[in-house]
């Protein structure tokens, strides 16, 4: 009888993974997924026992049971286990944990790592099977067990103060206190004036027509978008030009011509803080002989910048594809795990995707070379290969994210790959290909222009060879500066000289990119853990992303305070940091794990004890239950209420409103009951209303004389939906028939010119959503489609869903409202958020200022008092 052949089971954490590996072994594997981790600590309860020595409590996730099931019939055919998750701490972990719950010996177990699933790797790494690395367990048991602490007894302190259901993160805290002090730095920024002197100059030599017109400049569009942005000054009258005066399209410099910066002033660095300054420095050069003093010509090497790490990756995906560093990690997972490419089935693209190291084995480095040679040639193609320092707490046993298989190229994959995907693998497979290629040559010239007690500085760069450049294009703008011919002592010709207004520009909001960068250099997490951090911080509403940017929450910012005056070692950057390192230690087996515990655990304790009592948040105490009050938000605005609604539904009211005097009493009487009318103010302004309100509900406008005016004009008319009074009302869109049950009821309908109701327009259309009939409403940009059910349905259409004769009869009867142009008003405020000018814009509350770099920011000012009435003189909104 012949030996039974043995068989074998190997578990990954992924079914694409399984099925990219199943590929490359034999028949007597069989290749199963956990799908992730399989146990965990419990959700209801903290599950870690700290005064028997940190031991925890593990529970199997409820949605793997059906898992572990299946993986234990599995393993129990089985000679032996392969365990196969990521070559990381976190993969460790759910090796172990694995083995754990599946109850297998250590006999019977086979830890096995890769780097890179292809056929090569995997088979080796098979060939050399090791066991489980306690350390790395227990460094990742550290982690989890640190962040369980701050998660389950911090995270409670703060609710009971806060009232409100909040959360702390050991390293997420962290990463919100950076945003936080950012934006206090932008808050407290005040913006400076400065000016720039800028020379248009050609040589005096210069033949006309030898030369094609120079195109502008990187520095020539900087003080063009400037004169615009923020208001330049003219070169022959002196007077400052409004941006509007500008035109928007570049302009290419006069032929031959370059543009020059005023460096130097009688023998100083140049600075300047007021026009009137510039002006008279302006006055003194304009008659001044321009001579070149300097030119100055040498080569600059560009080099390539090393593979991908977890980190650069993010940032640049960030960058180029505007992709969040969570979807950059969903989607070099599946290009790690394997994707379907046709008849060739499933294939690893990338190798592992977690890692800080800029390693490259010896394999990949003769691949690409030898790609780069014959592709490329010779000139391309350095002596030796070039060599990437990592940084100092990276995991050497890694390597760089790079193509598995150089031969899959972009173009190979592309008709496999979803849009997004290819993206980014063409991103890697990039960066790989250039960081092993040749640098590229840059040709400086740089040149000093001699003008009376001023120095003049312009410099040229034009690429002579461009190297890796060929392949991979660094992030920013490439533009070449091209100067003409010049030679020392060589006198030039004053086309223009221009002063522009700059002002000095706070910290640049933190970007995802920006971020990740900051916690890597901080070091503040891992690379591992980037993604989750940025998106937890986001989730738990303690910052927001507006236009690509962070901005900190108002309870960002409140719980940030609480946490540094009471956790301050929490909350330091160093110590934060410090945890990390030793982190890594405990994986080398330096440290005991609970000796890192107890280090982080003794402090946080006895500042724990301490806050109970100490930490005060300064809110006030519902008087109606003892709850405290939050700050809640409306269509009116900020409101305190209290933390117990909906039981308790206390509102705190405005102490300014309270001290406000009662309304003023007016010599007008109610056309209604007879009493007196008396003066209120509403959103738009001063109306009067009855004395007898609330039993008496009328209301009237004041005209221009300020004599009272009927807010409503009763009719014949009776409401089709209940039946009460109809009345004609004024709104921003003109009259319109209004039901007087207002706002129990809220049908209305259009007058035509002589103030009778215009029946509807039968649209024919019923709404997607509940069946009703779409009826035309009117809005501030035409008519559409809104459902007849509104409030409670607010489904819309486009009138352009109708036919087109229908079309042309709501056009016919709702023209669309006219444009009113913009006040001309001198504005001199500029803007909070970035110190650029600011713009009059109209809202529906009215006229407010608005940053003139919108939608890049989003910076608003109210309208002052002086403003304000220019433009009621010019353009008084309706009431």
């Amino acid at each position: 009888m012949p030996p039974r052949k043995k068989k074998h089971l190997v578990i990954v954490e992924s079914p694409a993974k399984a099925k990219t590996i199943g590929k490359y072994l034999g028949p007597e594997f069989e290749v199963a997924a956990s799908k992730g981790h399989v146990r965990d600590l419990p959700k209801s309860k903290f599950g870690i026992d700290i005064e028997s020595g940190w031991v925890p409590t593990y529970v199997t996730l409820k949605d793997r049971k059906d898992v572990i099931e299946a993986l234990k019939k599995q393993a129990a055919k089985a000679d032996t286990v392969y365990l196969a998750p990521d070559p990381d701490r976190e993969g460790e972990a759910i090796a172990w944990h694995l083995k754990e719950t599946l109850g297998l010996k250590d006999d019977r177990v086979r830890r096995v790592t890769f780097n890179e699933i292809t056929k090569k790797a995997v088979q080796e790494a098979f060939r050399h099977p090791g066991t489980i690395n306690m350390d790395r367990v227990q460094a990742q048991e550290a982690r989890r067990f640190l962040d369980r602490v701050v998660g389950y007894q911090l995270s409670p302190l703060l609710s009971r103060k806060l009232a409100q259901h909040l959360s702390a993160g050991r390293v997420q805290s962290v990463a919100v206190r950076l945003i936080v002090e950012r934006e206090r730095e932008i808050a407290a920024f005040k913006p400076e004036e400065y000016w720039k002197i800028t020379a248009t100059l050609r040589p005096e030599s210069y033949v006309p027509g030898s030369s094609p017109a120079t195109p502008p400049t990187p520095s020539a569009k900087k003080a063009k978008a400037s004169a615009k942005k923020q208001a330049a000054v003219g070169p022959t009258d002196g007077q400052p030009v409004p941006a509007e005066a500008e035109k928007p399209e570049e302009q290419p410099l006069p032929e031959g011509a370059f543009l020059a910066e005023l460096a130097e002033w009688k023998g100083e660095k140049f600075s300047c803080k007021d026009q009137q300054t510039a002006e008279s420095i302006v006055a003194q050069l304009r008659p001044a002989e321009y001579v070149v003093a300097k030119v100055e010509q040498k080569d600059r090497v560009e080099r390539p910048q090393p593979p991908f790490t977890t980190s650069t990756l993010q940032q640049q995906a960030s960058l180029r594809l505007r992709f969040s560093a969570r979807k950059t990690m969903l989607l070099a997972q599946r290009l790690y795990e394997g994707v379907e490419l046709g008849s060739e089935g499933s294939v690893a693209l990338i190798t592992y995707m977690r890692t800080d190291s800029v390693r490259v084995s010896q394999d990949a480095l003769d691949a690409v070379r030898s790609l780069i040679g014959e592709r490329f040639g010779s000139a391309y193609l350095p002596e030796k290969p070039n060599v990437y320092e990592s940084g100092k707490a990276a995991q050497e046993g890694h390597e760089a994210i790079r193509p598995t298989d150089l031969s899959y190229t972009p173009e190979k994959v592309a008709p496999f790959l979803p849009a997004d995907q290819l993206r980014l693998y063409t991103l890697i497979y990039n960066r790989f290909v250039a960081s092993q290629m040749t640098p590229a040559v840059f040709s400086i010239t740089n040149v000093e222009v001699r003008a009376g007690d001023g120095v003049f500085k312009a410099q040229g760069k034009v690429m002579k060879f461009d190297g890796y450049r060929r392949v991979y294009t660094p992030s920013g703008k490439q533009e070449d500066a091209i100067l003409p011919p010049l030679r020392e002592q060589e006198k030039l010709q004053l086309l223009d000289l221009t002063p522009s207004q700059h002002f000095t520009q706070p910290p640049p909001r933190y970007t995802e990119a920006s971020l990740v960068k900051t916690l890597e250099k901080e070091g503040i997490g891992r690379p591992s853990t980037y993604a989750t951090i940025i998106s937890k911080i986001q989730e738990r509403g303690y910052v927001e992303q507006k236009d690509r940017k962070f901005y900190a929450t108002p309870i960002g910012m409140m719980v940030t305070d609480l946490l540094v005056e009471h956790f301050p070692k929490v909350m330091d950057l160093k110590f934060t940091s410090h945890m990390e390192e030793e982190l890594d230690q405990i994986e080398s087996g330096k440290i005991p794990r609970d000796q890192v515990l107890q280090e982080f655990y003794e402090p946080f304790r006895q500042s724990l004890r301490e806050a109970e009592t100490k930490m005060q948040t300064g809110l006030d105490v519902c008087p109606e239950c003892g709850k405290p009050l939050v700050e809640k938000r409306s269509k009116a605005g900020i409101f305190y209420g209290c933390s117990g609604y909906p039981e308790c539904k206390y509102i705190k009211k405005d102490e300014s409103e309270a001290k406000k005097e009662p309304p003023r009493q007016t010599e007008h009487q109610c056309p209604e009951c007879g009493k007196p009318l008396v003066e209120r103010r509403g959103r738009r302004g001063p109306f009067l209303a009855c004395s007898g309100f609330p039993e008496c509900k009328v209301t009237m406008k004041l005209d221009a004389e300020g004599k009272p005016v009927p807010a409503a004009v009763k009719t014949e008319h009776t409401c089709d939906k209940c039946g009460s009074p109809m009345v004609i009302r004024s709104g921003r869109r003109g009259p319109f028939l209004a039901c007087s049950s207002y706002p129990k009821c809220k049908y209305a309908l259009d007058l035509d010119a002589q103030g009778n109701p215009v029946k509807p327009i039968e649209t024919g259309v019923t709404c997607d959503k509940c069946g009703g009939p779409m009826v035309v409403r009117k809005g501030p940009r035409g008519p559409f489609l809104g459902c007849a059910a509104y409030p409670k349905c607010r489904s819309i259409k486009n009138i352009k869903d109708l036919p087109e004769e229908l079309q042309e009869e709501i056009r016919r009867r709702y023209p669309p409202p006219v444009k009113k142009e913009v006040p001309q008003v001198e504005i001199t405020e500029t803007c909070p958020e970035c110190g650029s000018p600011m713009k009059l814009r109209r809202g529906r509350q009215g006229w407010f200022l608005g940053c003139s770099k919108y939608p890049r920011c989003r910076g608003t000012r109210e309208t002052g008092p002086e403003l304000q009435e220019k433009l009621n003189q010019t353009d008084p909104m309706p009431v």
